[in-house]
């Protein structure tokens, strides 16, 4: 009997021990918990950020590997623009030929894409097409192709004659006088004139095809300020107007950065200034109109809204030779008559044709720059921007139908 208890007694013992050892809590110190604490949020942070960027990683593999939509269509690589001068904006940019046609796929705008919807050349009412060319946008070189489209495509072209003053804001008498010059072309005709937009329907004639080009503004800004200081511009001058003031030297060694901080008359960019004309700071007046009270003040809201109702309405297409070969594909579909051919002819002459009027010894515009015209410069930027998503959406009504 004896033996039994002690028998139950030490396997209670046993039991408790047992227990003692299972439930035991070992007191830590409380910084010692905190940093137990610290390191399991590090451990976690660090196992979500690594997670975040494998995951980046593999999307783009993936996207290498296995070639997209977009990439099956030939829709890839040229056709981006920076926009911004640097290079710098992604592929998704809603200012790139790519962002365009993502933006149009993921808002269900891509199944209603047509070529019909954005062609204004059946509003055309005479046989002559109208490039009202902006100032350094290479409309040089579009005339000169134009030229030579001209004799394989059985039209007339005429570009009006070098002034010394190009007068961009003409009175209404002047703006019919002009009209009417026009309308005296034996049609088939192009005809290239440094003007804003003129409305030929205002006017009693004949709507003619309107097509232009654009630029980035502070890259057409920056080859302007160059362009008229370039030594071959300053002879040519000379030669054409004896009578021309010629320029200081100090005025002629000027750069741009320097003009731009220093605050020179020529480097101020003031909201609504409807001073300086003559400097062609403006690329939304070419497609505002001839309203000098709307469209002359810089960066005009009221003239950007101007400006994109005309383009949208009016204009056949307006390209950029940012994106060459989009621009003569879309003229090519859009403006037949004057253009077809039109990009196998540049690709023959591209060595000649993309070198018209070029200052090469311009220096790039720095980001210091960019960044301080941007502020100033919002509703060109966005005008600018608009085209091109209107020529990319041109491009893919054609291109993927």
């Amino acid at each position: 009997m004896s033996l039994m208890v002690d028998k139950n007694c030490m396997k209670m013992k046993i039991r408790d021990v047992e227990n003692a050892f299972r439930y035991r809590r070992i007191p830590y110190p409380k910084r010692s918990v905190e940093l137990i604490a610290l390191i399991a949020i590090s451990c976690t942070f660090f196992l979500f950020m690594h997670t975040k960027n494998l995951n980046t990683r593999l999307r783009e593999m993936e996207v290498k590997l296995q070639p997209s939509e977009f990439s099956a269509l030939g829709l890839t690589g040229e056709h981006h623009i920076s926009g911004g001068g640097d290079g710098s904006r992604s592929g998704n940019d809603i200012n790139t030929l790519h962002g365009t046609y993502q933006y149009l796929k993921s808002t269900g705008q891509i199944e209603t894409l047509s070529p019909e919807k954005y062609n204004n050349t059946p509003k055309a009412e005479v046989d002559i097409l109208f490039f009202n060319r902006v100032p350094k946008v290479g409309s040089q070189s579009l005339m000169e192709l134009m030229k030579r489209l001209a004799k394989i495509n059985g039209y007339i072209s005429v570009r009006d004659k070098p002034r010394e003053m190009e007068t961009i804001l003409v009175t209404s008498g002047r703006a019919y006088q002009i009209a009417d010059e026009i309308m005296e072309l034996a049609e088939p005709a192009a005809y290239s004139k440094h003007i804003a937009y003129i409305n030929f329907t205002q006017l009693d004639f004949p709507r003619p095809i309107y097509i232009n080009l654009v630029r980035d503004p502070i890259e057409r800004l920056a080859s302007w300020f160059y362009y008229i200081r370039a030594p071959w511009y300053i002879a040519d001058r000379k030669k054409h107007f004896p009578n021309t003031i010629q320029p200081s030297a100090e005025w002629l060694g000027k750069d741009f950065a320097t003009c731009l901080r220093n605050h020179d008359p020529e480097c101020i960019f003031e909201q609504n200034s409807i001073r300086n004309l003559g400097d062609h700071r403006r690329q939304m007046l070419f497609f505002c109109g001839q309203d000098d009270a709307v469209c002359l003040p810089f960066n005009s809201f009221h003239a950007l809204q101007i400006a994109k109702r005309t383009v949208e309405k009016e204009y056949a297409v307006i390209g950029s030779w940012e994106d060459t070969n989009i621009t003569l594909t879309v003229l090519e579909k859009y403006v037949p008559r004057f253009f077809t051919q039109a990009l196998d002819v540049y690709q023959k002459s591209q060595h000649s044709l993309g070198k018209v009027n070029k200052n090469t010894a311009r220096p790039p515009v720095t980001q210091e720059i960019r960044d301080l015209l941007s502020r100033n410069m919002t509703n060109e930027i966005e005008f600018y921007q608009f085209c091109k998503q209107r020529l990319y959406k041109q491009y893919l009504a054609v291109t993927l139908k």
